[in-house]
């Protein structure tokens, strides 16, 4: 029963993803041919997928229930998308060249903690390594 509950929570965060990647497929027809689309379309296509793929990220990250530090981690990461949808979405706002910096510190940061290491019950599958569970202390 748990599997199935299982699917069913990750059906969600799947489901945004997918969405995503069409959202991506339509912004990369706009680059190929912008004269299908209406003007300034590609602010919206731009910032669409950025916001939908920080939530489906923020969704799948509350699923699998980390530890408040990693949540935490998360929700930096999902931040600095949304601050990158908004750059996308607002180019002519005052505020863009704010939402573009505090998207790149958050970015950084978010790398800098997969460097260093923290939190530290983090595997660093982030970078598409393979995860090592650490030795147990044997008595």
């Amino acid at each position: 029963m748990k599997s199935h509950l299982d699917r069913a929570h990750r059906a969600a965060p799947l489901l945004l993803g997918i969405l995503t990647l069409i959202a991506v497929a339509v912004l990369l027809v706009w680059d190929a041919v912008p004269a299908l689309f209406p003007a300034r379309a590609h602010d919206l296509l731009g910032a669409l997928p950025l916001a939908l793929i920080a939530v489906a990220y923020l969704i799948y990250q509350t699923i699998r229930r980390p530890g408040p530090a990693e949540l935490f981690k998360a929700a930096l990461l999902s931040i600095a998308f949304l601050l990158w949808a908004a750059n996308q979405l607002w180019p002519s706002s005052p505020r863009a060249n704010l939402y573009n910096d505090l998207a790149i510190a958050l970015f950084v940061l978010d790398v800098f903690f997969v460097i260093a290491g923290w939190p530290a019950t983090s595997p660093d599958e982030s970078f598409a390594e393979s995860y090592v569970q650490p030795p147990r202390d044997t008595p």
